[in-house]
């Protein structure tokens, strides 16, 4: 096998797939890179049995073929290699040869076929989404993600397709981040994303780069019976689903409320950050929020100090006294966006809804802390 490529092209396609390599496996082959060379298109692929990468590179001067090499050592000599094009060859006792202006590494590789094999998906789902509204879907649910084991399918994002209307669901116990868009999806479908992987994606998808605007790059995916497979820019990522069933949300989200409030997202987002600088992170005290004509009063009061803070709001239904975490409310009202948001509240004890003015784009829920008497 031989090549040459762009040394910004090969370091950009090493670089991505390293998310999906192991970095301590009892199999070696794991903690590997495959390098397949196969009509001038060099194929990078990273995987470690749960998510998957491959990036493809175009390349000059190829002898197909393809190899394994460490990835942590690849990755350190590819990003050392001075500008300009790089030549890699491997002869028949697997020794690979990388050479770049002055500079010469001769490194031991390992047969392709100790690599397992990534999963071919047999899409029974389909459908093409734009790369920013995904971005912007996921970014404002992952927030949301469970990081309790012990319920296995919490840990991820719900994918929820119907009559449409793709919708992204998150819950952890305490709060839900919910962002549903029309996107012309033909087909009904659930299934669970793992919240590492939606990570993952995230990163992977700031490097696609395309001469059109982001609103135009669009993202395929393909779901089978156990995977999902994004592909984009000669990017694929491919990742188990999540087995389990999802909780059923809609009955979690309150359908009345006493209580509401329009209020500026910054004002309010600025009045919880100051309450939080006296909250210990070892004792999560709550925020009390009185909801009242006319405003919202703050109040904290813990260990390190007290705060009484207000900002304008513009109130419907009775007075309403509620406590909740600064760090959740700060995360759902970063997720909104928006420069107004609607809160509903039902009573004490019940969740708060926070919503856009108008429409149903998102539904974020924090659950209430009690307050001391």
């Amino acid at each position: 096998m031989k090549f040459s490529c762009d040394k910004a092209g090969l370091s950009e396609a090493v670089n991505s797939v390293l998310p999906a390599v192991s970095a301590k496996s009892t199999m070696a082959a794991l903690e590997c890179i495959l390098l397949r060379v196969k009509k001038e298109t060099l194929t990078v692929v990273g995987y470690n049995t749960e998510l998957g990468i491959t990036k493809t590179v175009p390349v000059t001067g190829t002898e197909d073929g393809e190899i394994i090499l460490g990835a942590r050592l690849l990755s350190e000599i590819i990003n050392r290699m001075p500008q300009g094009m790089l030549r890699i060859a491997v002869d028949d006792k697997l020794i690979t040869e990388i050479t770049g202006g002055s500079a010469q590494f001769k490194i031991v590789g390992m047969s392709a076929e100790e690599y397992p094999s990534i999963p071919k998906i047999d899409p029974e789902h389909s459908f093409e989404i734009e790369n920013g509204l995904l971005r912007s879907m996921i970014s404002e649910t992952i927030f949301a993600v469970s990081q309790d084991t012990s319920f296995p399918a919490l840990t991820g994002t719900l994918f929820e397709g119907k009559d449409g209307v793709l919708t992204l669901v998150s819950v952890d116990g305490r709060r839900l981040a919910l962002r549903k868009e029309q996107t012309g999806c033909r087909e009904d479908f659930k299934f669970i994303v793992p919240g590492r992987t939606l990570s993952e994606f995230m990163k992977l998808s700031s490097r696609f780069s395309s001469d059109k605007e982001d609103g135009e790059l669009k993202v395929s995916v393909g779901v089978g019976a156990r995977h999902i497979l994004f592909s984009c820019c000669g990017f694929t990522m491919i990742s188990r689903l999540l087995d389990g069933e999802f909780i059923d949300y809609n009955a979690s989200i309150p359908q009345s409320a006493a209580t509401r409030a329009v209020i500026s997202t910054r004002a309010f987002a600025d009045c919880v950050s100051r309450a939080a600088i006296i909250i210990s992170e070892k004792v999560q005290n709550p925020i009390c929020a009185y909801f009242e004509e006319g405003q919202v009063r703050i109040s904290c009061e813990t260990s390190l100090g007290k705060i009484d803070d207000a900002v304008p709001a513009e109130i419907s239904g009775p007075p309403l006294k509620i406590g909740f975490s600064d760090r959740y409310m700060l995360d759902a009202l970063k997720a909104s966006g928006g420069d107004k948001v609607l809160l509903e509240l039902g009573a004490t004890l019940s969740p708060i809804k926070i919503m856009p003015l108008e429409g149903d784009s998102f539904t974020f829920l924090v659950m209430p802390m009690r307050l001391k008497e």
